[in-house]
């Protein structure tokens, strides 16, 4: 804001606009990928990342960095579908819930290192540092095998017995699995449209409630706005903002390193039940210790419980119920409408995220209390929502989940 003389009202459109770039890139996501696969999709991605970052390095004018944030958002958009389906398409099952949990781990990890490493630099040179990643992976996607299900879709089928002989590794005996994608692949086109309208049918409808319903509930619940205004939050409950911000950045660390080990272990319907329950308490808390700032004399309580709250929110965000849901998206969605269903429900995610980001200053000025009530009626409805509708899909081939979840016969 001071080197540019940006405004407060310019400020918040570049705080703002990544959200609606993530709206244009959940939109186009599924189509690209479908049409030119997972790989390079990530790869597209990437250059995304890398345009929007190099104006913000370089930007002169405020309408230099809106339109890199916008850029970053198209990337993120595109990003938070691609990533996690090419995961869960190209690992055994076995391991495919730990290995999409690891990219939300690496996801937590690089929020708390820049969160370090921006104290100690320039914005300009952070934005710069902000690209490596992506540079490294423009170049490393064209080392990784495409999606061996992607490829099946298409009916490349020789290259999806290459693809998962690079996957398993040279002497492993991948033709009991390669039968089983083409035959499912080949089930489900027989007995499916290809048109967006066709994913509204009643043999979707659990899936499609399913992945919409986690993205919007757990947004709702109020994640991107604790995550965002956690030092406003702090501070209006008489903490110290810059501490208590460090400790609830170290703490996601080991955390997140347990969510890929408890998501194998514990399985994914546990652990959204269990996490979504934190969540719930850790609002309450946060909500009970503002309610009790108007009629208890200690300021120590409010901060005591706001403290807590915020901790047990995050801990159990991090553990399970950031992430998951984009497992139980990887895994549930068959492969004819993975394409429009995941854009779907990565605009539902944006969208609602938007919502709350926007809401949540007035909603918090008007009532902090009644702001994490909400929240907590949110976290709550994710442990009905979960106990009713979502199946258990550990240790079950892609095939077996999603033949149960639709009506093919």
């Amino acid at each position: 804001m001071d080197d540019l003389g940006l405004s407060i009202a310019e400020y918040s459109v570049f705080a703002s606009i990544m959200i609606f770039g993530g709206m244009i890139g959940a939109l186009i996501s599924g189509k690209v990928a479908d049409i030119f696969g997972r790989r390079t999709t990530m790869w597209l991605s990437d250059l995304f990342f890398i345009m929007g970052w190099c104006s913000i390095t370089f930007g002169k004018r405020a309408w230099w960095l809106d339109a890199g944030r916008l850029l970053m958002g198209v990337g993120a958009g595109i990003q938070i579908y691609a990533g996690p389906i090419y995961i869960s398409e190209v690992t055994p099952k076995n391991i495919r819930g730990g290995f999409v949990a690891a990219a939300s781990c690496t996801l937590t990890l690089g929020f708390s290192l820049v969160y370090y490493i921006g104290n100690n630099m320039s914005w300009r040179t952070l934005a710069l540092v902000g690209a490596i990643p992506s540079f490294i992976q423009v170049l490393g996607v064209f080392f990784i095998p495409e999606s061996p299900r992607w490829l099946s879709k298409i009916g490349l089928e020789k290259e999806v017995e290459a693809s998962l002989q690079r996957l398993r590794g040279e002497n492993a005996d991948i033709s009991t699995e390669a039968a089983e994608i083409k035959d499912f692949t080949e089930t489900v086109q027989q007995h499916s449209g290809s048109t967006f309208m066709d994913l509204f049918s009643r043999k979707y409808a659990r899936p499609l409630i399913i992945g919409v319903g986690l993205m919007a509930l757990v947004q709702l619940g109020g994640t991107n706005a604790i995550t965002s205004f956690a030092s406003s939050i702090f501070r209006a409950a008489g903490c110290s903002a810059d501490s208590a911000s460090q400790v609830m950045a170290v703490l996601q660390l080991p955390f997140a390193v347990a969510s890929i080990i408890l998501t194998e272990k514990a399985g994914r319907r546990l652990l959204m039940l269990v996490t979504s329950a934190g969540t719930c308490l850790g609002c309450l808390l946060v909500a009970l210790g503002f309610l009790f700032k108007g009629y208890h004399p200690s300021a120590e309580l409010t901060s005591s419980m706001v403290y807590t709250g915020i901790l047990l929110f995050s801990i159990s965000f991090t553990v399970g119920m950031g992430g998951t849901p984009w497992i139980i998206m990887s895994e549930i969605l068959p492969i004819n409408i993975k394409g429009s269903a995941g854009s779907l429900t990565a605009l539902i995610n944006c969208f609602t995220s938007w919502i709350v980001s926007y809401a949540f200053n007035f909603l918090f000025e008007w009532n902090a209390a009644g702001t994490f009530f909400l929240f907590a009626f949110f976290c709550g409805s994710v442990v009905v929502f979960v106990a009713m509708l979502v199946p258990e899909t550990k240790g079950r081939t892609l095939e077996e989940i999603q033949a149960s979840m639709t009506l093919l016969r």
